[in-house]
């Protein structure tokens, strides 16, 4: 990055830490207080209702950019890259995240090959750097999911159903 400063600080490098979370019905159910010798049923339901948010912090303008998906995928992903170029005139993109397997399918490396086509890889659209291995701590916008859901548990009995909370 150090090498890099230049080009962020004047903005023709637009640096973004991406991660998607995935918000299930579930997550509403989260804490029920009772005596610890009784079973507290709890009924869940639709357990299978979710929604997936990308999410992509950019630390030098103060922007979290988010977009709804019904999962995390190739297709999504894709989609949501050519989403970030829209928001990013003008600028190359690094990218940081994690492994997941949708971010390295023959379908992404077709998209990038596809972006970056005759470039040298100092002037790629889009160059894309992968975290170390289960390391959540090294992706801040983890902890953005975090408060988030944590926000969610804590004011559950104010959301009346799933699609409210979406």
């Amino acid at each position: 990055m150090a090498e890099h400063r230049f080009e962020i600080e004047t903005g023709l490098l637009r640096v973004l830490l991406i991660d998607e979370c995935h918000l299930m019905w579930g997550d509403l159910s989260g804490y029920v207080w009772g005596k610890t010798d009784m079973e507290i049923p709890v009924a869940v339901v639709n357990q299978q209702q979710k929604q997936t948010y990308y999410g992509a912090v950019d630390y030098l303008q103060r922007q979290l950019l988010l977009k709804t998906y019904d999962r995390g995928n190739s297709e999504n992903t894709i989609d949501y890259l050519r989403y970030l170029l829209t928001e990013s005139p003008n600028q190359r993109l690094l990218i940081i995240w994690d492994g997941a397997t949708y971010y390295r399918s023959k379908q992404m490396q077709g998209f990038l090959e596809e972006v970056n086509q005759g470039m040298s890889s100092d002037q790629w659209k889009i160059h894309c750097v992968r975290l170390a291995p289960n390391c959540p701590e090294q992706n801040p916008i983890d902890d953005i999911w975090l408060q988030a859901k944590t926000w969610v548990r804590r004011f559950c009995a104010l959301i009346p159903t799933f699609s409210h909370l979406t």
